[in-house]
């Protein structure tokens, strides 16, 4: 099986004839899809067909599209059913970016969410009796769409996970067959951990369905439907009435949640160990990373009282090592965790063991009850090689030149990111008079060290991994410290780890309640 209408083979013909309301008749695998999804198993098809006659009594399926969601889902459940493929096929559309499960999951119940889910599926649903009159054919499938443009850490929120694995089990229980293809657009280097988060959840005849274009995804999925029935937005020709290039009153593209919408503080969670920490003392938790791209993710909770928290890099193995021989990737802090539990995650940037201490050193007096649960996320190969081959076909194309006004780049790599540079002799300044640092002249002691050419070591500290967005950034950290390349470079390393600890990339896109909550006031 394909996944995708095809004639049968003469064992499937007789198997479909021995199942009640079908027969030869019928050409295609959509013919009875409880029988395909279960590879032509009448047993495995009898066991699927009583828990999905179960579950649409449990979730009052009959009646769910008269069903009226809560306003919070109306106005944030971020998908949408907008124009057909040529065989008919409804475009289904789910925008990543505007998806906040976390605050959705706060302000509804888990079953609400679900229900709403099954009801976005059913409104596709009802497409099909209205779109085979027009185009004269039989359509029992949808083209699934997701738009993965800024998928971030935040979207690997665990509760959020298990409910993404929850719905996908319910959709291939009791809608089986029913994706013709998923479509997965700008599919960042965080895709494959997400997808193999999901993968066994889902079955081998729907993960052979998923298709992942390159950059020229828009000049792509044309070539699944034609261009007035695809938004403005994704490549094609349509638009609200309004012109609109995002077809709003089709497609949901969600948003934050607004913390009035919520009704409590948190998701009840399970965690998998509990643990004490004595008085003056700390717990590292070891978890070895073998590979770059991996992410850790952890939650915990502590009782009556708050706990320290951090994450280290051990550089010794086989040792236990205190906090200031390791090298600290997260810096601890202190956390209200007895208020408001804590989850995050990082992505681990290379291969060793990654210790995560909770802190109880600064309390002479009381230990610590904590409750955690700590991940080590692998990423899917497949996706991983696939999104790889298309960022390497990509530099390899000819006359492929890197978008930045015009002005060819060349990449530093460091061990933090990748930076785009212009691709210059030197980011040293003509003269000190056009320098934007502080304001006066140099002594001339400053101007001459300006003058004088870099050695190549103090070049490479001086030029590498500066951000576009920083015009110069070197010269700033320079006359900052006194003109000590030492100091300045020192500078530079606690400037990289506060940009990474705040996450100061997507701080533009980031949620400013959680951001409050998880760093701000800890602080307080």
């Amino acid at each position: 099986m394909s996944g995708q209408e095809r004639e049968l083979s003469p064992s499937q013909e007789r198997m479909l004839a021995q199942t009640p309301g079908t027969g030869p008749q019928d050409s295609t695998t959509t013919a009875c899809p409880l029988v395909a999804a279960r590879s032509f198993d009448l047993e495995k098809s009898d066991d699927m067909l009583r828990k999905q006659v179960k579950f649409r009594k449990q979730q009052d399926l009959h009646n769910i599209l008269a069903w009226q969601p809560p306003e919070v889902v109306r106005l944030y459940n971020a998908n949408g059913t907008c124009g057909h493929n040529n065989e008919g096929s409804p475009m289904w559309y789910h925008i990543i970016r505007g998806l906040d499960l976390k605050g959705l999951l706060l302000s509804i119940s888990r079953q609400e969410l679900l229900r709403a889910k099954s009801q976005s599926c059913g409104l596709s649903l009802r497409e099909f009796p209205i779109i085979p009159l027009h185009l004269g054919k039989k359509v029992e499938k949808i083209i699934a769409v997701f738009d993965f443009e800024g998928l971030s850490q935040r979207h690997l929120w665990k509760p959020g996970v298990e409910f993404a694995q929850e719905f996908l089990t319910a959709l291939e229980a009791n809608y089986p067959e029913i994706l013709r293809n998923i479509i997965v657009v700008r599919a960042s280097k965080l895709f494959p951990v997400a997808f193999n988060l999901i993968k066994p959840y889902i079955t081998e005849e729907m993960r052979r369905k998923v298709v992942i274009p390159g950059d020229d995804w828009k000049q792509e999925l044309p070539k699944f439907t034609s261009p007035d029935q695809l938004p403005v937005e994704f490549g094609g020709n349509m638009t609200d009435t309004d012109g609109n290039p995002k077809c709003l009153t089709k497609i949901n593209y969600g948003g934050e949640v607004p913390r009035s919408y919520y009704l409590r503080d948190q998701v009840r969670v399970q965690y998998k160990h509990q643990v004490t920490v004595g008085r003056g003392s700390s717990l590292q938790v070891e978890n070895e990373i073998l590979f770059p791209g991996c992410v850790l993710r952890w939650q915990f909770a502590s009782d009556e009282v708050d706990i320290g928290f951090g994450v280290f890099l051990k550089t010794k193995m086989g040792e236990r090592q205190r906090a200031g021989e390791m090298m600290e990737v997260l810096p601890s802090q202190r956390y209200n965790t007895h208020l408001v539990p804590e989850d995050g995650s990082l992505t681990c940037l290379q291969a060793g063991v990654n210790v995560l201490r909770f802190d109880n050193t600064y309390s002479l007096m009381h230990a610590r009850k904590v409750s955690y649960t700590v991940e080590v996320l692998l990423p899917d190969k497949a996706s991983e090689e696939k999104i790889q081959s298309l960022e390497l076909a990509k530099k390899e194309a000819p006359g492929a030149t890197p978008r930045s006004g015009g002005k060819r780049l060349r990449l530093v790599r460091t061990t933090d990111q990748t930076w785009p540079l212009p691709a210059v002799a030197s980011t040293r300044p003509a003269s000190p008079s056009t320098m934007s640092g502080r304001v006066g002249d140099l002594s001339p002691k400053q101007a001459e060290t300006l003058a004088k050419p870099l050695t190549a070591q103090d070049q490479g500290k001086m030029t590498a991994r500066q951000p576009l967005s920083h015009p110069m950034p070197s010269f700033h950290r320079l006359t900052a410290q006194n003109f000590d390349l030492q100091k300045s470079e020192a500078m530079f390393h606690k400037y990289m780890e506060f940009r990474k600890t705040m996450d100061i990339d997507h701080i533009l896109i980031g949620s400013p309640p959680r951001l409050f909550n998880t760093r701000v006031s800890s602080w307080l």
